[in-house]
């Protein structure tokens, strides 16, 4: 659905765009029904596949009682238009990054150039430096994953995940998400040997209330999650037997 709504990005002339690593390129491929990352020959399981192979009971639960809750046919229509909005508001956040695009829109927009345009104003004037948009990661031998971005936010060193929400989060929601940005900002440490101790994700949810969320992992508790990751890595091969 189109809203009609008055939207600019404000241009920071602070970021800058450093190439300083040299991403792998890569190919998503289903084995056995599982997702994996196909690079330089040598498939690895993506964060993604490893978290929700490794999930809770009790979240699986959830996820049940909520689908029983609003019906299958309801449940799969918001879970697509959910995705589809995440497709292109990520699609609109990395063409900014990477200077495809600078948006500025006076005319009817939609959902997700809206809530792109929020995180970019809001969220994205705190990145100083870019190292890359929509990167590959992988730790060798263990898993692989895409990372929105990369680079320093508010100087430090850090991995950054763009997400769309139907509704506010608290931060004992998103648990998954946290480990998600520690298992890419470990991969980045190991293979080009920085120091990424920070995961910052940003959450907007749609219009009318457009409302911008940014929750930030540091120090120690990025150590934790990065841990608790590894857990979940073991527990993944345990199930697999790899």
């Amino acid at each position: 659905m189109l809203s009609f709504y008055l939207i600019t990005i404000k241009l920071f002339s602070n970021m800058h765009w450093n190439k300083k690593f040299n991403y792998p390129n890569s190919n998503r491929v289903i084995v056995d029904g599982s997702r994996y990352y196909n690079i330089n020959d040598t498939k690895l399981p993506s964060v993604t596949e490893i978290l929700k192979a490794t999930e809770s009971e009790e979240k699986k639960s959830s996820l049940l009682k909520w689908r029983q809750r609003v019906g299958n046919e309801e449940a799969d229509r918001i879970m697509k238009t959910s995705s589809s909005r995440g497709t292109k508001m990520h699609k609109y956040i990395e063409e900014y990054l990477i200077g495809q695009s600078n948006i500025d829109l006076s005319y009817e927009t939609n959902d997700a150039q809206l809530m792109s345009t929020k995180i970019i104003n809001e969220g994205l004037c705190n990145l100083d430096e870019l190292w890359g948009a929509e990167v590959t990661l992988s730790f060798p031998g263990l898993y692989a994953g895409t990372a929105d971005a990369c680079g320093l936010y508010n100087g430090k060193e850090s991995i950054l995940d763009f997400k769309q929400s139907n509704k506010p989060k608290k931060r004992e929601w998103i648990e998954d998400y946290f480990l998600q940005i520690a298992a890419y900002g470990l991969a980045h440490n190991k293979v080009y040997s920085t120091n990424v101790s920070q995961g910052v994700i940003l959450v907007c949810t749609p219009p009318p209330m457009c409302l911008f969320q940014e929750f930030i992992i540091s120090e120690d508790d990025f150590e934790k999650y990065q841990n608790q990751f590894l857990n979940r890595v073991d527990s993944y091969k345990s199930l697999t037997n790899t």
